[in-house]
């Protein structure tokens, strides 16, 4: 068994993710994404989706990075969904 490196849970079927060269293990998605999800600068959610960024800042979407000073980014999921 492995131990989350958040909760500390010993779980039979852990999640194993290498990210930036560093292995990590969790019981759960929601620790993953507690240990390693960025932040956004602006607002403060956890960017679980695809986020912008600029020089080197994370935000969750362009209108936050546009009211921290940060103009003309786009959203990467910019399309029309089918009515």
């Amino acid at each position: 068994m492995a131990s989350c490196e958040v909760c500390g849970n010993d779980y039979d079927k852990p999640i194993e993710v290498i990210a930036a060269g560093n292995h990590h293990t969790f019981d759960c998605f929601e620790c993953a994404a507690h240990k390693l999800a960025p932040i956004c600068e602006h607002c403060g959610v956890k960017v679980l989706g695809h986020g912008v960024e600029a020089s080197g800042r994370f935000f969750c979407c362009a209108a936050c990075a546009e009211r921290s000073g940060f103009h003309g980014l786009r959203d990467r999921a910019e399309h029309e969904v089918p009515a």
